[in-house]
């Protein structure tokens, strides 16, 4: 018999790899919508973006509607920002957070607090304790932002995803699943994200990310919850230096 953790990334796979197919060939609203140029100034499509936040969201939700609706509402706040926030110059929490003390809320901004909220909101259901939930929130909130900072070359955040998840594997439990699903819809889109022929923009980096998250949160009591919100704080704090230094360097 095929164990659930085996369905649930088979599942997730395909349904990332026929949304992201059906996007590039329909291109709703025109293809200048879904282009973007990557680092080295090749042209490369956002397909493969709501096409695995679908797949996350989906596969997500089969094992823990909470954890589903996180990361759908993870791939939602970065679709914004992919639309939005196209042509943006502003990088980094102190930049949005600076400009919303101005009166001008950013998408930047939308994306950071809606993906904590939703986060929160997932936390309170999957965790019993006021310290774990909270703890779940970070992880889960945490997680997306640090799978999108990895999201500038190549391959980079589909690659972390996948050797991140895999661990979560051999847990068994919900906690398997929901890396399955995790890992699963990376493992579809990573050739031709390796390949530039699609990147996952904010929108697929954020589903992916929450729902690593979720996949921590659920395989892990508090010691791992604190261990995990640690890494993910760790990861902000050091791309938010990041983004400053290269901002700097331009000037």
């Amino acid at each position: 018999m095929i164990s659930r953790t085996a369905t649930s990334f088979a599942l997730a796979a395909s349904i990332a790899r026929a949304g992201t197919a059906g996007l590039r060939a329909l291109a709703p609203g025109g293809r200048a919508r879904w282009e973007r140029r990557n680092h080295a100034g090749r042209t490369v499509g956002l397909y493969a973006g709501p096409a695995v936040a679908v797949a996350a969201a989906a596969g997500a939700a089969r094992v823990r509607p909470a954890a589903g609706l996180a990361v759908l509402a993870a791939g939602v706040c970065g679709a914004y920002d992919d639309v939005a926030g196209a042509g943006d110059g502003r990088r980094g929490f102190r930049a949005h957070l600076a400009a919303l003390r101005g009166g001008e809320v950013t998408s930047g901004a939308v994306k950071l607090f809606g993906i904590s909220a939703a986060g929160l909101a997932a936390g309170a259901v999957l965790k019993q304790r006021p310290l774990d939930r909270f703890l779940a929130a970070v992880v889960i909130a945490g997680a997306a932002h640090a799978v999108n900072l990895l999201d500038v070359r190549p391959g980079r955040a589909t690659g972390a995803v996948l050797a991140l998840g895999a661990p979560g594997l051999l847990r068994g439990g919900p906690g398997a699943e929901l890396a399955a699903v995790t890992t699963g819809a990376a493992a579809a889109v990573l050739p031709e994200d390796l390949g530039e022929r699609v990147m996952l923009g904010d929108t697929g980096a954020h589903a992916l990310g929450a729902a690593l998250g979720a996949a921590a949160v659920a395989s892990n009591g508090r010691v791992g919850l604190v261990a995990h919100a640690a890494a993910v704080v760790a990861a902000a704090v050091y791309g938010e230096r990041a983004n400053t230094r290269q901002i700097h360097s331009r000037e």
